[in-house]
């Protein structure tokens, strides 16, 4: 074995001697939180239900499942931190408490006078917070806000913002296939709000598809895409070490690359119709071509994330290399 795989062993071995378990907090802790989902729980039983319930109903929000499991994990990804100052833990009497009870109190104000739907998970999810404050104070908070914030990306959107989003995407994604489409030869493409209608001859079976129409569904428009992209985005970016501004640049990149691949799934259904096997548009091979724009936005996704690497050389680590460039030559000189 040599030196520098036996000072690999020998790091590694004292990582997992540092590894900590969660058992290390101790029972109290863990009769707190259990006290405390069943308060919160039942407090909020009918909003959970109703998430869960679109979560199983709705296939634009059945990424839904997903992010307690992430927000768990990114808990765990601060274990060590925790377990370490979990004596240094105050609760937060001047500000948790009073958040706790401001947010347990408009919970029912907004049922009974303000009736702003989308505002019940979100005051749950605040109520989830403050409740952190409280019982750890700031400290405890700087290492969970992250997985508590994260669970917002797991409430559906109101209908109503919903289509206000999805239709402007729906109508964008029409008008570039029908751009495209109009590029094939003996093929002619028009639009009429979200409805791509075809004219000419397929490209294979030579089959008229006159009266042919391509209907951009709410399905098509790629909300479901872009919720699911920018949530594993986020997750992606957190748990990716870099510097702050090229996770904000991965960041604010989820939105435009997903829009583009659901550009690209509305055109390739398209093409599916002009080249003249529109079965192929339908079920479940419509479902298939979806997971595979996501396979595509990763793959945008990591390629952006390598070129960021390769074209940005940490500075610090440069001025390493330096040196220990310059130390090798001055031995090197002494020794000539």
């Amino acid at each position: 074995m040599n030196q520098n795989q036996s000072q690999g062993t020998v790091q590694s071995s004292a990582e997992s001697a540092n590894e900590k378990s969660w058992f290390d907090l101790g029972i109290h802790p863990f009769i707190k939180i259990a006290i405390l989902s069943i308060l919160i729980w039942w407090i909020f039983r009918e909003e959970i239900n109703s998430i869960v319930h679109q979560w199983l109903s709705n296939p634009s929000w059945s990424h839904g499942f997903l992010i307690p499991l992430f927000s768990l994990y990114f808990l765990n990804q601060s274990k060590n931190e925790i377990i370490e100052q979990k004596d240094t833990f105050r609760p937060s009497w001047l500000v948790g408490l009073p958040m706790l009870l401001f947010f347990l109190a408009l919970y029912p104000v907004n049922i009974a006078m303000l009736k702003f739907m989308y505002g019940k998970p979100l005051i749950m999810i605040a109520t989830i917070g403050a409740s952190v404050l409280f019982i750890g104070g700031w400290k405890l908070l700087k290492y969970t806000w992250l997985p508590v914030a994260y669970l917002f990306f797991a409430v559906p959107l109101p209908a109503r913002l919903h289509f206000q989003l999805t239709n402007p995407m729906r109508a964008w994604a029409a008008q570039i296939a029908t751009i495209i489409l109009n590029w094939v030869p003996n093929v002619q493409a028009t639009i009429s709000g979200v409805t791509i209608k075809l004219d000419g001859i397929a490209l294979i079976t030579h089959e008229s598809l006159e009266g042919t129409t391509l209907d951009v569904a709410e399905a098509c428009s790629g909300m479901r895409l872009l919720m699911t992209f920018v949530a594993l985005g986020v997750a992606m970016a957190y748990l990716h070490w870099r510097p702050i501004w090229q996770r904000l640049i991965l960041l604010c990149s989820t939105i435009p690359i997903a829009i583009f691949c659901n550009f690209i799934r509305v055109t390739i259904t398209g093409f599916i119709y002009v080249l003249g096997f529109p079965k192929y548009a339908k079920e479940p091979y419509h479902s298939l071509l979806g997971l595979l724009m996501l396979s595509l936005a990763f793959a945008l996704y990591g390629g952006l994330a390598w070129l960021m690497n390769n074209l940005f050389v940490d500075e610090e680590n440069t001025q390493q290399e330096d040196v220990i460039i310059r130390k090798s030559s001055s031995r090197q000189s002494r020794e000539s």
